[in-house]
């Protein structure tokens, strides 16, 4: 009776010939919107820094913008490197970008 069972009940396991489902948020696109969002930022921390050089009054004040550059900074690295290794592990038939 047991072994009945087990023989109707349907497979658990995905076929292997589906393609993954990749959601929105891992595709190229948002990385690549990502990387120029973060490149903004880090211009933008970048003249924050600037100004605080240049303003006696926010000279103590320096860390936000350069948290602001650090962190856009690991961002981009991070997601370019995801970019890469997306596109060296993609076959032929596979696009980069878009």
């Amino acid at each position: 009776m047991h072994l009945e069972a087990e023989r109707h009940m349907p497979s658990k396991k995905d076929p292997v010939f589906r393609k993954a489902v990749i959601p929105w948020y891992r595709s190229s696109k948002i990385y690549v919107f990502a990387i120029v969002f973060m490149l903004l930022a880090f211009l933008f921390g970048i003249a924050g820094i600037s100004v605080a050089q240049d303003t006696e009054a926010y000279r103590s004040y320096i860390w936000v913008p350069a948290l602001l550059v650090a962190m856009s900074a690991f961002m981009i690295v991070t997601t370019t490197y995801r970019l890469i290794k997306r596109y060296t592990t993609r076959t032929s038939k596979d696009r980069f970008l878009f």
